[in-house]
């Protein structure tokens, strides 16, 4: 562990403009809550896939990288890939027209570690998929993500730690703070020494305390202590060490306007980990600046319909404050499913 987090290397911390969040009058209904909504980029290009119509996609993440917008462009790329997963015809498209895009050859990755991981045959299915993630590194040598998508292919194919730091310092540097990256060599570290939460805090504290004050690498630490509150294994973390993480994603989440898709999976996260950590009025707070992007993660560990999850819990934190400021219960039973078992994912920032 030590040895992978020195592979941070230094980074100048350019100025950033701080942003206040805006405060909703009040919490939209049931009927307005959306599921993973995308944002007016990656709507249309959706809305067209839909279609048949592949070029907006395209030009969607030539765009992204033409601007070296690395988390933007690992965002629509998961998104895509999970859409041509069920609707392939305009991918197939794609990649029959422009092999060689640099956009194609990135979804085209994902989509085939996507296909890959819920089977029980992973590994040897995994190992298939290395020639597509080359290529997809090939397409452009700035691009971090398929460095990221690297990074989760080496934990599903249980790769040793020797070949992970390897991945892990080509992907830092490209992009010294790119999130996916950081989640993905996270979940590799969690699941090679399965119980040391002590060690993942060191690593993503360490992190976070390296990156930009408006970096989504400062809810890393919040990341871990999901990991550490859904897992129920390994030593105790101390409860200081978990409120500092929630603290660190409450000032990240502070950064942002109320009601953004942008940050909306780093605030559902923050909520879970507050409630938790029965922090009730910092949960309603997220909550009211969540709006009405709900995401499916982390709510779908807790069940098969993640959005009623969500609503039951958004529900009874709102609307039952006094009751719970009296009892200091938990209002809704918590029970993630292990991330051993249900549906397998490739990754779920």
């Amino acid at each position: 562990m030590v040895d992978t987090m020195a592979l941070l290397p230094p980074f100048i911390r350019p100025t950033r403009m701080t942003r206040t969040p805006s405060r909703p009058a009040g919490p939209p209904t049931d009927d307005e809550v959306l599921l993973d909504a995308p944002d007016d980029r990656l709507g249309p290009a959706l809305v067209a896939a839909g279609r048949g119509e592949y070029q907006a996609a395209a030009e969607l993440l030539a765009a992204t990288r033409a601007a070296a917008a690395w988390e933007n462009r690992d965002r629509y790329a998961r998104r895509l890939a999970a859409f041509a997963r069920s609707r392939p015809e305009w991918f197939d498209q794609w990649r029959a027209t422009a092999p060689d895009d640099p956009g194609v050859l990135l979804v085209g990755a994902q989509l085939a570690v996507d296909r890959a991981w819920p089977s029980p045959a992973r590994g040897e299915l995994l190992r298939e998929v290395s020639p597509l993630i080359a290529a997809a590194a090939r397409g452009d040598g700035r691009d971090p993500v398929p460095w990221r998508i690297a990074l989760d292919h080496a934990r599903g194919t249980n790769a040793g730690h020797k070949y992970f730091e390897e991945l892990w310092a080509a992907a830092v540097r490209r992009a010294p703070h790119h999130y996916g990256c950081h989640v993905a060599a996270l979940r590799y570290l969690a699941a090679s020494w399965h119980g040391s939460h002590r060690e993942c805090f060191d690593f993503a504290d360490l992190a976070a305390q390296d990156a930009p004050a408006d970096s989504l690498v400062q809810a890393l630490p919040a990341r871990a202590a999901f990991a550490y509150l859904t897992d129920g294994c390994g030593p105790e973390v101390p409860r200081e060490r978990l409120d500092a993480a929630a603290d660190r994603a409450v000032a990240l989440s502070d950064r942002f306007p109320a009601a953004d898709p942008w940050p909306a999976e780093i605030r559902n996260k923050l909520v879970y980990v507050l409630v938790r950590l029965e922090r009730w009025e910092d949960a309603r707070t997220q909550l009211r600046l969540i709006g009405p992007y709900a995401t499916s993660f982390p709510w779908d560990r807790l069940s098969d319909d993640p959005l009623g999850a969500f609503l039951r819990l958004r529900e009874e934190l709102l609307t039952a404050a006094p009751r719970t400021a009296r009892t200091g219960l938990v209002p809704t039973p918590l029970r993630p499913r292990s991330e051993h078992r249900g549906h397998a994912r490739s990754g779920d920032h």
